[in-house]
Formats: C-alpha cells, structure tokens, sequence
C-alpha cells in the first residue's frame, strides 16, 4: 500500500471514529482532519468519499441539529448562529428552518420557557425579574421582539 492510500485510509477511519459519535458537518470534518495534520488533497478525498457513501450530508446534518436544539428550547436566532459556525450555507439553513417552522412554534416555546424561568424569579422587584428573563431568553437564541413582547404579556398576567 502506498503512502498516499495509507494516509486517505488513516483519515477515513478518523472521520469513522467522530461520526460515531454525532453526526457533523463537512466542515467540522475537514476541521477535525486538519488538526490531525493530514494533508488538503487527502482531507478533500475523505470529505468527497464520505458525501458520495452518504455519511456526510449537510442538508439532512442541519435538519436533525434543527431539530435537537428545538427540542431543548432553543431560538432560531441561536441555531443559525451555530450552523454557521459548523459551516453551513445559509441557503440550507434558512430552508431546513422553514421547513421545521411548519410544525414547530418559536413562540410557544419561548412563553412555556419565560412562565419557568418567571416562577423562579419571584423574590426580584419587577423590573430585575424582567431583564433577567430578558437576558437568559436572549442567550438561548430568541429574538429580542418576541421576548419583550412574551415578557410584557408575562408581565400583564402575573403582576
């Protein structure tokens, strides 16, 4: 065996071993396979050889991120900023949130977890007890107009 299949084939057992565990992106692959130093022609080989057998799929990647993260309450703000990061094309991103936007509520979501974290700050004035629920909805993804509006209608029903 050559060196040069020795090493695809280093490579390719590599990215076996990370997709074991979750599935990733091209981009966290070739990432992941950069850091173990192996050279571009051969990172390129795997990333292809991976897409073509269907382990690397970043359209399917992205609907089942989409969907994990919705699951744990997180706004669409906060995914797209963590798709992007895993390299995702925006056009795939913006499609596979349309698509899961059909039977998934942002807003729901965000009201169910603002009357949690409500109940947890009862003993703050009012105005605190606001802009902790601001923050902490702002941190898991949400837009700043539908918290204020979750937070006044929060607000209206429980004041």
């Amino acid at each position: 065996m050559d060196n040069q299949s020795a090493s695809f084939n280093q490579a390719r057992q590599y990215a076996f071993l990370l997709l074991k565990f979750r599935p990733r992106s091209s981009k966290e692959i070739s990432q992941r396979l950069k850091r173990k130093d192996f050279d571009p022609k051969t990172i390129k080989e795997v990333a292809s050889y991976l897409e073509e057998k269907g382990f690397l799929n970043d359209r399917e990647f992205t609907r089942a991120w989409i969907e994990s993260r919705t699951k744990r309450g997180f706004g669409f703000k906060r995914i797209r900023r963590e798709l992007g990061l895993k390299g995702i094309d925006k056009q795939i991103i913006d499609s596979q949130i349309q698509e899961i936007r059909k039977t998934y509520s942002e807003q729901d979501t965000l009201a169910r977890l603002a009357e949690a974290r409500w109940h947890r700050l009862k003993g703050l004035k009012p105005q605190k007890a606001k802009q902790r629920l601001f923050g902490y909805l702002n941190r898991r993804g949400f837009s700043p107009e539908l918290i204020i509006e979750a937070v006044k209608n929060l607000a209206k029903n429980k004041l």
